[in-house]
């Protein structure tokens, strides 16, 4: 079991995902989004809309990263989605983890042309503008454990973690561990190595101050 120290999730947005936490259910539930346009109900939209989530749950079974585009006769029609699962996790469990966000989307969006969900092993978003693009350093939500104020000793076994995946070399999924603390750090599979590492050190910045 790993020690609890800290948690802060800054997907950048949807970017890249960063957690010093202790173990728990990869279908944790970290935070939501929705858009404040709605679609009509029984449109294109919706129907295109249900395509793509229906697409993802599919192909979770093989992928734990997809993005996807569904067109129609309007450019009102269009919907963008993409999903990620963590990188240390089964198809299996990819595939369990995206057939629940996606479930959660409808109750929490009910009729939003946006919507997102973040789970702790696992994303998912969709919306009517492109959401592949350039970097974006905003953080979605940040989310701090219990400190144990002036420990030397954890201090350092934190920053030996967050040393572990700041490394250029790191790759997409990074994860380093510390007596007993572990980390986690990902980047969205669209990245490339330079975006990645430029989000992995904003996030761990903003992480230790």
């Amino acid at each position: 079991m790993a020690k609890y120290v800290g948690q802060f999730a800054s997907l950048l947005p949807f970017q890249f995902l960063l957690m010093i936490v202790a173990d728990s259910a990869a279908d944790s539930f970290l935070y939501g989004w929705c858009s404040h346009i709605n679609y009509t109900p029984n449109s294109p939209y919706e129907s295109n809309l249900n395509s793509l989530i229906t697409s993802h749950v599919n192909s979770a079974t093989y992928s734990s990263y997809n993005k996807s585009t569904i067109t129609g006769s309007s450019p009102d029609d269009v919907v963008y989605g993409l999903y990620q699962c963590r990188s240390d996790l089964s198809m299996a469990d990819c595939a369990t983890c995206v057939a629940r966000a996606v479930t959660r989307l409808g109750p929490m969006c009910p009729l939003a042309c946006g919507g997102s969900v973040q789970l702790e092993g696992f994303f998912v978003k969709y919306d009517n503008a492109s959401l592949i693009g350039a970097e974006d350093k905003s953080a979605a939500m940040k989310k701090c454990g219990p400190s144990d104020g002036d420990d030397v000793d954890q201090i350092g076994r934190r920053d030996a973690v967050l040393a572990a995946m700041s490394g250029g070399s790191g790759g997409p999924y990074r994860v380093g561990g510390a007596e007993g603390v572990s980390g986690v750090a990902q980047c969205v599979g669209e990245l490339i190595a330079a975006q990645c590492q430029d989000c992995a050190a904003e996030a761990i910045r903003r992480c230790v101050w």
